[in-house]
């Protein structure tokens, strides 16, 4: 994997790093461009919400002995902090993450006056391992977290953090549905500017 930090994204799609298009090639059914952030706001906030609730529930007691041992102020500082602040550290590791799942040239863009950070590179993927991809920092940065608060419920914060985390993963949790339902066994998937293909090919990268 070679890592490539590319600066702002100025917006233009075109922009981004492309790969040439096979014969047979198939984009991904997918929202348009207009719709695409009205529907991953959507989807992030249910993904949040319903990750919030059992928190709420279930979490009272862990956040009433946390007030009680160290008080309200520590309390609010922390709640606020991991929902205005602990999200946006974790957006350069998250996409690193995905990196890490590229075997050769990957591009980091950032805006994150807009809380915007994405990395692409038109490889040949094999249906798991852009599942894998999609995937990977919202494991570790979510799932496990919110796992773990479920394990040890006291652990509030822990809880908070991931259930923020696995919210940011919207547009991953689409790509990754859509390789699974869509794309054929044995096929390969690229990405291409800000959309996603499959294709039949012999080609490993």
């Amino acid at each position: 994997m070679k890592f490539h930090y590319m600066g702002k994204y100025d917006g233009n799609a075109e922009n981004l790093p492309t790969r040439e298009h096979e014969d047979g090639y198939v984009p991904f059914k997918e929202p348009s461009a207009e719709k695409l952030p009205i529907v991953m706001n959507l989807l992030s906030f249910a993904i949040t919400a319903a990750l919030i609730v059992p928190l709420i529930i279930f979490g009272r007691a862990g956040v009433s002995d946390f007030i009680e041992q160290f008080g309200v102020i520590p309390f609010m500082l922390i709640f606020v902090g991991i929902c205005l602040v602990g999200t946006f550290i974790i957006i350069l590791p998250h996409e690193f993450l995905h990196g890490t799942c590229f075997k050769c040239d990957v591009y980091m863009y950032t805006n994150l006056k807009q809380g915007l950070c994405f990395v692409v590179g038109p490889e040949l993927f094999s249906k798991a391992r852009f599942i894998i991809m999609c995937m990977l920092p919202n494991i570790v940065f979510g799932i496990i977290p919110y796992i773990i608060w479920i394990i040890f419920p006291n652990l509030w914060y822990i809880g908070l953090w991931g259930a923020m985390a696995v919210g940011m993963g919207a547009g991953d949790y689409m790509n990754a549905v859509n390789a699974l339902v869509q794309i054929p066994k044995g096929v390969k998937t690229y990405l291409h500017g800000m959309n996603s293909f499959w294709v039949i090919t012999d080609k490993e990268i």
